[in-house]
């Protein structure tokens, strides 16, 4: 038996209409449902089976509606589709609409036969959506077909849910602590990485010898590597002389990057760091040749240009402007940074009792250094990191002084010198690497031997005693600032250094109670203000849940606020802005860059607030803060007032600025002179040294913005691109839109507070069984109920229950396959919101106008790197004409879709509707050339638009091929007449002639 149908044609089946996918063979046809998904594609034997050619009816004059039914119909036909017959095949199916700058890394991959990205765009501005972008449209088009993602294990939770909230890929996490699980599902010789298609692991985890070679023997054919730069070092691979873990890291990558054929994505915001092997160890990752490529020279910076993209805030503020060179700025972008940051240094000063404590401190550690000194270098170097820990833990709070005086320091334990600083140095640094974020928020110990134990111990009692707000001044000054933010409206976060600090401030700020919730001492925030810790106690899926809640506090409250307490556990990766607005560096880093990671995590895309502000807390007199303020803060300050850009802070020059102030003060005290700092030996040199090296920082981070410009894509191709996505997706308006009018049109009770947040709820008990039917299998049979509100948010990260106002939620798929299937069916039962006919008499028009919503299905012959691929794809569009069908004056596509806003301003008699409507169905068939003729001039833009993403080479375009399928589906025919009586008349006149 041969094939009867071709692909894209239409039969009927099973009692509905379908399309035919190429797929299909002689005694087999695989078919997708009319309008449907891939998810609902279905095999149907010939042989057996009753199967029809089909024709999709015209619309009908015995069904006319009100002007919203043409808006509604073509809205919940966008919806519908999953994936276009554009270039971008899974820009339908994600739940987030991409900035056009978010483009520039998916047209750069698209150009590649496998993809190899360096993406190292600025803390904030979307690294994972690009990445999310990237790896749909691979998957969707068929050109991996497994992925995973390669992260630190604090930032897995997170992965997982941007990918399957906003790309609708639902990865298995594997940790440490998930494996055992996993692996115990695996069948006999089976691989978990062979079993789940989408992973995103922990990095560390992998790393391991005893993981590493089942991960590379299956690894998939996709990888995207999170803070790539912690994967690499200056000297790796070179002298091997820097950590084993990044060593392990990197040996790791070289073995996955190795397969020319992986799509390989490195994600970092610190590519560089003024370490110039570091970054030549990265880009040779990515692609061999570029680890030696000349960056000097114009031919080596065009090749770098192809696989690496590196923009600031600044190239992205405002895009796609007369200034990058476009006629008009109708297609610009603001994108939602906040346009200010207010920033305020507050001093506070010790109480008396504290200062006495803080001063015996410091004189017991200038003691013990001078005694550790005469008894041999690994014992000075135990001392030192023993007193650094005393000093930070003293000025950070009472509870985390007592807890360190009264617990033995890691360093203790060490037999050489050396050893004491690996187990000192990272408990008691501020490094920008975000390796140091996990574990080592812990408050680090002081005592070194049992000698000292007594001593210590005796201070550790006089701090714990100067808790609470009564007499810990600095924890007073920390309730005046918050009370001032949160008067003003803001959520703050509150940012220290250690653990016992932090759980410190929660009890004291929000309140403690006893084992039954009953409160045993009030905030001192007051009942309205929410509370909540996050530290390193918490495991990274329990740190985000812990935020949720409390983001999600005091909702229904306007007046209720907010405060999360966390240590630098959150710091980076994280992303809060959505919830908070204001930072408080409670406990002063002693590294820039840290405040700058801090501050990042409210202070990018996303944040609704226009300023964030951030209160920079420091002791006056605690003999330390206010030095490392006046030396690292102010010079790294300086730069990025000069620049425009953060310069981070060499860990190598912290440590040394940090090193020469603790020096100081052990040897002066806290009433020391400030410039008997630089009169001490070599201090004045060492400290023009670190000036010299980060004004070279500086500089070379200045120049590098214009040596790694991103220019492999220009502007007007941007524009180009993001103009055809929002002519075929529409925007988030669009939903909104269409979701209240035809929840109000199926007799759904809708609240809307119109409070500028978008959300609104509705009540569908009254609603179509059909309907609340599709609403139940999505949020929940309880959505039934007369009394159940259905939250609908604009924010896609909904829980259970909730609908997120974008094309992609379950619930308003649902929403809109029931408002088309029931527009299509003339027969249904309830209201219909949507009609396939309308007549308007309006203001809009000065003649008869006629809008036509056209469905057009295209076959694709698409070339990938696996063979040519057959596709079937729909696209809807609008067609409008002036006059009657056999003398018509067809309209630009513009026009036509701005008599979707067409307002009634009149009421139409029903029999002149009627004729109208009857006088421009009878005359579709005159129609049918320039429907045609149109389909092909569509099919051949898609084409081209297919060549201009893929325009690197011939093989990725060799064949490429789009075929109009014929005929196309008339879904829907409204006629708009003018306001104007004797042009409705001349009109009707002119019909009757003809």
């Amino acid at each position: 038996m041969s094939l009867t149908y071709s692909a894209g044609s239409l039969v009927a089946a099973r009692g509905r209409e379908w399309v035919v996918l190429p797929e299909s063979a002689a005694d087999m046809l695989v078919l997708r449902p009319l309008g449907g998904s891939d998810d609902d594609i279905a095999a149907v034997f010939p042989t057996f089976e009753d199967v029809r050619p089909a024709e999709f009816a015209a619309p009908s004059a015995d069904d006319l509606g009100d002007q919203r039914a043409a808006g509604l119909l073509r809205t919940a036909l966008r919806i519908g589709f999953r994936s276009g017959a554009g270039p971008f095949r899974s820009l339908a199916s994600i739940a987030v609409e991409p900035r056009a700058y978010q483009l520039v890394p998916l047209l750069m991959a698209l150009r590649q036969r496998t993809v190899r990205l360096l993406i190292s765009d600025d803390v904030g501005i979307g690294k994972t959506v690009e990445a999310g972008l990237i790896a749909s449209e691979l998957l969707a088009q068929g050109e991996a077909s497994r992925m995973t993602v390669l992260c630190s294990p604090a930032l897995a939770e997170q992965w997982q849910a941007e990918l399957r909230g906003k790309f609708n890929i639902d990865a298995e996490l594997v940790l440490s602590s998930t494996v055992s699980r996993l692996e115990r599902g695996l069948e006999l010789g089976q691989s978990l990485f062979d079993k789940y298609r989408y992973t995103i692991i922990s990095t560390d985890f992998i790393k391991s010898t005893r993981h590493r070679e089942d991960f590379v023997r299956h690894c998939p054919d996709l990888v995207i590597v999170d803070e790539a730069h912690t994967c690499v070092s200056a000297d790796d691979a070179l002298s091997g002389s820097k950590s084993g873990t990044n060593q392990l890291r990197y040996e790791l990558l070289q073995r996955v990057s190795a397969d020319q054929d992986r799509h390989l994505l490195l994600l970092t915001a610190t590519p560089h760091s003024g370490k110039e092997s570091a970054f030549r160890n990265l880009l040779g990752l990515v692609v061999p040749d570029l680890a030696h490529v000349d960056l000097e020279n114009p031919a080596g910076r065009a090749r770098l240009a192809e696989h690496f993209v590196a923009r600031k805030r600044a190239d992205v503020r405002h895009y796609l402007t007369k200034e990058d060179g476009l006629a008009d700025d109708s297609l610009a972008e603001r994108t939602a940074f906040p346009s200010d940051r207010w920033t305020k240094d507050e001093p506070y000063k010790l109480a008396p009792e504290y200062r006495a404590l803080l001063d015996d401190a410091i004189a017991y550690a200038a003691e013990r250094v001078r005694t550790a000194g005469a008894e041999g270098r690994r014992e000075a170097r135990i001392a030192w990191w023993s007193v650094i820990a005393l000093l930070r833990s003293m000025v950070s709070s009472p509870r985390a002084a007592a807890q360190t005086l009264k617990t033995r320091s890691a360093s203790a334990a060490a037999r050489t010198a050396q050893e004491a600083d690996t187990l000192g140095a990272p408990l008691n640094s501020d490094a920008a690497d975000s390796d140091a974020l996990e574990g080592f928020d812990v408050a680090p110990g002081a005592s070194e031997s049992e000698a000292a134990e007594g001593r210590l111990a005796e201070l550790s009692q006089r701090a714990a005693e100067l808790a609470g707000r009564d007499s810990d001044a600095k924890l007073k000054a920390l309730v005046k600032h918050l009370k001032a933010l949160l008067a003003d409206g803001f959520n703050p976060i509150v940012f220290c250094r250690y653990i016992p600090t932090a759980e410190y401030l929660a009890d004291e700020l929000g309140g403690t109670t006893d084992e039954d919730g009953k409160p045993l001492r009030k905030g001192a925030l007051g009942k309205k203000v929410h509370v909540a810790a996050v530290t390193g106690t918490l495991s990274p899926q329990q740190r985000l849940e812990r935020i949720e809640k409390l983001g999600a506090t005091g909702a229904d409250d306007p007046a209720a606020r907010r405060v999360l307490v966390a240590t630098d556990c959150l710091s980076e990766g994280v992303n809060l802005q959505h919830h908070f607005d204001a930072v408080v560096h409670y406990d002063l880093a002693w590294n820039p860059t840290r405040h700058d990671q801090r501050e990042g995590r409210v202070d990018r895309y996303g944040q609704k607030r226009d300023q964030v502000r951030v209160i920079t807390m420091f002791g006056e007199d605690n003999g330390i803060d206010g030095k490392v303020l006046d030396v690292l803060f102010k010079k790294h300050r300086q730069i990025q007032k000069d620049l425009g850009i953060s310069v981070s802070v060499p860990d190598e020059t912290a440590s040394g600025v940090t090193d020469a102030l603790v020096e100081w003060l052990l040897l002066h005290g806290r009433q020391g002179a400030q410039q008997t700092l630089f009169d001490m030996p070599g201090v004045q040199e060492s400290f023009d040294r670190i000036e010299r090296d980060w004004n070279s920082a500086a500089e070379r981070e200045k120049t590098s913005r214009s040596k790694y410009a991103q220019r492999s894509v220009h502007p007007e191709e941007v524009a180009r691109e993001v103009a055809a996505v929002r002519a075929a997706l529409g925007g988030a308006d669009e939903v909104r839109d269409f979701t209240l009018d035809a929840l109000r049109g199926l007799d759904a009770l809708v609240r809307d507070p119109r409070d500028g947040t978008g959300d609104f709820t509705a009540q569908v008990g009254g609603a179509p069984a059909g309907l609340r039917d599709g609403l139940a299998a999505e949020l929940g049979s309880a959505v039934v109920e007369e009394d159940r509100q259905i939250p609908f948010r604009g924010d896609p990260a909904v829980a259970r229950g909730e609908a997120a106002l974008v094309r992609t939620d379950p619930a308003i798929g649902a929403l809109a396959a029931y408002v088309l299937d029931a527009a299509l069916d003339v027969n249904a039962h309830g209201p219909r919101p949507a009609r396939r006919c309308g007549v308007v008499t309006t203001d809009a028009v000065s003649t008869r106008t006629t809008l036509l919503l056209v469905r057009y299905r295209f076959h694709l012959t698409l070339p990938s790197r696996h063979g040519q691929r057959q596709l079937v794809a729909e696209d809807a569009r609008l067609l409008a004409f002036e006059g009657l069908p056999q003398r018509a004056h067809w309209l630009a596509g513009e026009e036509a879709a701005a008599l979707l806003g067409a307002s009634a301003s009149a009421n139409t008699n029903a029999q002149l509707a009627r004729n109208h409507i009857t006088r421009t169905l009878t005359g579709l068939d005159v129609l049918t050339g320039h429907v045609e003729e149109y389909g092909q001039q569509l099919a051949d833009e898609l084409a081209a638009s297919h060549r201009r993403v893929r325009k690197a080479g011939d093989e990725i375009v060799r064949g490429l091929k789009v075929v109009p399928q014929q005929p196309a589906d008339i879904l829907g025919a409204y006629v708009y007449l003018p306001a104007n009586p004797a042009a409705v008349s001349a009109a009707s006149t002119a019909g009757a002639e003809a």
